[in-house]
């Protein structure tokens, strides 16, 4: 058998474990909100040595969960990125893990160029090759001043350093 058939034959007969992520640092928790909103920050996945984390739909939202950066996008993406890498390091990882983005914009044809060259700034900073895959989506966001919402997938092992410090 080849390493790929391995890995598949190891995951198929593991026992898949799940739990909610958080980082009370960047943002607080949806469901503490004065109209709750029923969903977490982020689900791992852990299943035959790998981890998968499923970041929800995350924001430029505060630790309190106040919307901050109201009418800048460039601010607005950036503590989104930051509200991300919160998660991440809550988990023991980093961008480097990151395989995919889903983001989500108010109006993409006012703010796909803004959007463009801050994400690919920051990745830049990251180091990040390759570049995770992705998709860009016009969408009414959950709260009307926000202009950008960013999900993520992230995978990494665990029977291994998933983390990889620069």
């Amino acid at each position: 058998m080849n390493a790929f058939a391995d890995i598949l034959e190891a995951i198929g007969h593991a026992p898949i474990e799940k739990r909610a992520i958080t980082n009370h640092g960047v943002l607080n928790e949806a469901y503490a909100y004065a109209k709750p909103s029923s969903f977490s920050r982020g689900m791992r996945i852990d299943i035959g040595g790998v981890a998968i984390l499923l970041i929800s739909g995350t924001a430029s939202i505060d630790e309190y969960g106040v919307s901050v950066h109201i009418g800048d996008f460039p601010a607005q993406l950036r503590r989104t990125f930051d509200n991300i890498t919160g998660l991440l390091e809550a988990e023991g990882c980093t961008w480097h893990d990151i395989v995919r983005t889903s983001c989500y914009l108010r109006d993409i044809d006012r703010d796909y160029d803004v959007f463009n060259a801050g994400r690919t700034a920051f990745f830049k900073e990251q180091g990040l090759d390759p570049l995770p895959a992705s998709t860009g989506i016009q969408a009414h966001l959950c709260r009307p001043e926000l202009l950008v919402e960013i999900e993520a997938i992230a995978m990494f092992r665990t029977d291994k350093a998933c983390c990889h410090k620069e």
